[in-house]
């Protein structure tokens, strides 16, 4: 899992495919996963304010003793901070708690009624992170259906690069990876063997097995983008 591919984006940066992620452990195990997902080949690890572990996951990433170039960091801005002068805070906290310069991707982590989008893409303060190499430019989002990606077409000039979105053998989620292909939207999964039950899934084993893709996590994380 060393050679990791990249993915290049539709905004002229490029994504590490693999994700590591934490959203349910308890305050030690993000060090302890991050340092073994690091240990086995994983360059892009994924957290979130909502999360509760952006500070464990930067400890973990520290303490791998890779270069900080080496690691894709993925966060997002949580539900609560939607307001321009939120969403700067709650990014330079984010910063803070990763003890980290620059994030690789910053999301907005669910769709909310608000003018968001255009308010990160033309806010000074915000784009002034982009600048400064704070972080990738500000088009990617998370949990987006069409309906949303489409308002987002209609009331901008740009789509995103990035869509995360559940994804797994038990949930393809097809209709908006469709959407993403056709309009240039990296898809990004999360869950992608469905909180540990594709390990054990006989079917799915066996068709690992049969690709040459054991174990069964391999298979379900490679067609899961």
């Amino acid at each position: 899992m060393s050679n990791v591919p990249a993915i290049a984006l539709n905004d002229g940066a490029a994504s590490r495919s693999l994700v590591s992620a934490y959203s349910r452990l308890s305050p030690l195990e993000p060090l302890k996963a991050v340092t073994a997902a690091l240990e086995i080949g994983y360059r892009h690890i994924d957290t979130a304010e909502m999360y509760g572990n952006e500070k464990e996951v930067g400890e973990g990433i520290r303490g791998a003793g890779l270069d900080r170039a080496d690691v894709f960091i993925t966060s997002k801005l949580n539900n609560g901070s939607h307001k321009p002068d939120d969403a700067r805070r709650a990014f330079d906290n984010t910063l803070k708690a990763l003890e980290s310069d620059y994030v690789d991707l910053f999301l907005i982590h669910w769709p909310l009624p608000t003018p968001l989008w255009r308010r990160l893409r033309d806010d000074l303060e915000c784009t002034r992170g982009v600048r400064q190499g704070r972080t990738r430019p500000q088009h990617r989002v998370s949990n987006f259906q069409p309906a949303h990606l489409d308002r987002l077409a209609a009331e901008s000039d740009t789509v995103p690069a990035v869509n995360q979105i559940e994804a797994h053998p038990y949930f393809t989620n097809e209709e908006v990876r469709a959407y993403g292909r056709e309009h240039g939207i990296a898809t990004e999964a999360w869950s992608p063997i469905a909180q540990g039950k594709v390990l054990v899934d006989p079917v799915i084993k066996r068709i690992a097995d049969a690709a040459g893709r054991s174990p069964a996590g391999r298979v379900a994380v490679a067609h899961s983008t």
